[in-house]
């Protein structure tokens, strides 16, 4: 797949991030996470991201990376493209965005980078070198200490060939029209907010159609009729689902720092199709939260 190829497939679907399955050991399951991607493909996103932030690319040591990368895109070949995420300093990340290469994704996610501010100049520098790094697209993520500007992405768009995606995580209305405004077309605009549903209308505004949804790894069924509801402008799905199901899940999600990927873990167990546990620093739902989302769940019907 080209990188061209690759930004049609994120402008035109929905798009999601598989958790990645471990054992009650923590150790990486590649046959749970084989099975993972088996249930979810017939669902229809249109691109998988694996490695991703809500399958804990963070706690992934560099094999284990690899490993999971290369089970996703030997599951998936020819049926779904796999984006493998890949972060941290530059250095860091350039061999995880050619690791993903090499193990058959085809394109990168790079993740914000760890800990440390940054001027747009050195942001720019790290993005270019990712992108020149390898021959596969590349899709930015606006989050945390990584949030460049709209004149850093011009630099970039020129530079990068294969930088074909930008996806924002930080719901900064002013920075996304003035990127929406200067870049137009050049990149697939990708929504990327946490239980991105509750935004996706006003993004849709800004000309960001597109998102990632983290429920689609539990309730996929529900999150392609919120997506396609969404997409054919029936608000009234979508105001019913938003009052029904995700103010009350967004409810369970805000007790808890980190609860992001932990509740979308706890989502999987319920529904019969668990990941395992999250690894630390993360933690798991407390049990009554788990009842709580159970619940919720219930009232959704058949997956």
């Amino acid at each position: 797949m080209t990188p061209n190829e690759l930004k049609k497939a994120l402008s035109t679907g929905l798009l999601s991030f598989p958790l990645t399955d471990f054992d009650q050991q923590l150790r990486f399951d590649p046959k749970g996470y084989q099975g993972r991607l088996e249930w979810l493909m017939p669902y229809g996103a249109t691109v998988l991201f694996a490695a991703g932030g809500t399958g804990e690319f963070f706690s992934l040591e560099p094999g284990e990376y690899a490993q999971v990368i290369r089970t996703a895109a030997e599951t998936c070949k020819g049926r779904t493209p796999i984006v493998g995420g890949a972060g941290g300093g530059t250095t860091l990340a350039i061999k995880y965005a050619q690791e993903a290469e090499r193990n058959g994704a085809q394109g990168v996610l790079l993740l914000p980078h760890y800990l440390t501010e940054a001027t747009q100049d050195g942001l720019v520098q790290h993005v270019e070198a990712v992108c020149k790094s390898v021959k596969i697209g590349v899709i930015v993520y606006n989050r945390g200490a990584t949030k460049l500007t709209a004149e850093s992405l011009l630099k970039l768009a020129e530079r990068c060939p294969n930088l074909i995606g930008f996806k924002d995580g930080t719901g900064d209305i002013e920075r996304m029209v003035s990127i929406r405004q200067k870049l137009g077309d050049r990149f697939a605009m990708i929504g990327g907010m946490p239980t991105h549903e509750v935004y996706a209308h006003a993004y849709k505004a800004l000309g960001v159609p597109t998102y990632s949804s983290a429920i689609f790894n539990f309730i996929p069924r529900t999150a392609m009729e919120f997506y396609n509801a969404y997409w054919a402008g029936d608000t009234a799905t979508t105001g019913r689902l938003i009052d029904e199901f995700f103010l009350p899940y967004l409810a369970i999600r805000n007790k808890g720092e980190g609860y992001a990927v932990s509740i979308v873990k706890a989502g999987a167990t319920i529904v019969g199709h668990s990941a395992g546990p999250v690894r630390p620093p993360l933690s798991d739902l407390k049990p009554q939260e788990v009842e709580e989302l159970a619940a919720l769940i219930r009232k959704l019907g058949p997956q």
